[in-house]
């Protein structure tokens, strides 16, 4: 019998640096504070001390500065760890992200790897503006050459970021501030130094038969609050934890989808090109005949984040509305379209 103890996605996260970086002498975090402050959010707590300054590195704040010296230094074979304060604060270095770490591999022929992680917190926190609440799940998974990865539980955030820490391609790991203090319980195989999940596979949080709901990160929470609430009420829905972006896992959302014939897709970013857009589209693609009502997408308001804590609130998703969101779909499937029109 598994044993099971409860971690925090911060442990969880700090656990597997640690662990990757005293197996390979390659890896090394870099970034604003990772080093004597022991990082702005404690993810690199005690590695100054263990690994000392030559593998934690503190950085000024230039983020298009150290992003190109991680870049550089992924081409001659370290495995470099970028630490965002925020990942708002990439847009001061996606032109190496985008045009120097996603296409080398492709624009040399597949003689330039790119074994590097850019990791930090992502999408909405709380009072901190526009300017800061951003979602860059849609953004990022735009790109070929880049994979992308959004953890919820503290089993998804370490086996991930392993996965992600040993890929020899360059990875987008988008964390959420508000999810690092959550506690999740874990069996002794989550904890063990060799584990590690496969990039590009979802997992099924909870079965359902009704309809199918997706999630990604602190969104998945949500929609098992919002599962729950159904089930009181006779609706069986399927949780989906995307934990990969890019690549997207179709294969076990499409399987999903045929087997409850319903969808809803929830997601913090903005609505236009995102997510669950692209979602819909593989599910028209692939299962459309499989439908019994429009796919239900769930997103964050298409404006700039407020700062006032109401409208900051109404422009997030939220667990009733994603409740609602199940509700109409299971209710339009019941209805004969005739009686609809």
């Amino acid at each position: 019998m598994l044993t099971r103890c409860q971690i925090t996605v911060r442990e969880a996260l700090n656990t597997a640096l640690d662990e990757e970086m005293s197996a390979d002498p390659s890896v090394f975090l870099m970034g604003e504070e990772v080093g004597e402050y022991q990082g702005a959010y404690k993810i690199s707590k005690g590695l100054l001390d263990k690994y000392g300054p030559d593998r934690v590195l503190d950085t000024p704040i230039t983020e298009a500065g150290f992003t190109g010296i991680g870049v550089g230094a992924a081409y001659h074979g370290l495995r470099p760890i970028v630490e965002f304060m925020t990942f708002n604060f990439s847009m001061q270095a996606i032109d190496h992200i985008i045009n120097s770490a996603a296409k080398s591999n492709y624009m040399s022929a597949g003689q330039i790897s790119v074994p590097i992680v850019f990791r930090g917190p992502n999408g909405a926190a709380a009072g901190v503006g526009a300017q800061h609440s951003q979602c860059y799940a849609a953004w990022y998974a735009h790109v070929p050459g880049l994979k992308v990865l959004a953890p919820y539980s503290a089993e998804d955030a370490r086996g991930l970021l392993k996965a992600a820490i040993r890929d020899p391609d360059p990875v987008v790991f988008l964390e959420n501030e508000l999810l690092y203090g959550e506690s999740f319980p874990v069996s002794a195989e989550v904890l063990d130094s060799s584990f590690c999940l496969p990039i590009g596979k979802a997992k099924i949080e909870r079965q359902g038969k009704d309809v199918t709901i997706t999630a990604f990160s602190k969104m998945v929470g949500y929609a098992l609050q919002a599962a729950d609430i159904l089930a009181k009420e006779g609706i069986s829905a399927e949780v989906i934890n995307l934990r990969s972006i890019r690549p997207l896992d179709r294969a076990t959302i499409n399987a999903s989808v045929r087997k409850t014939n319903r969808l809803v897709t929830v997601e913090e970013g903005f609505p236009q090109h995102g997510i669950g857009a692209e979602i819909c589209m593989s599910v028209v693609e692939d299962s459309f005949e499989y439908l019994d009502a429009p796919v239900e997408r769930i997103a964050g308001a298409d404006v700039p984040m407020p700062y006032a804590a109401n409208l900051e609130r109404m422009a997030v998703p939220q667990v009733d509305d994603i409740v609602r969101a199940a509700k109409r779909a299971c209710y339009r499937a019941a209805v004969p379209m005739a009686a609809t029109a």
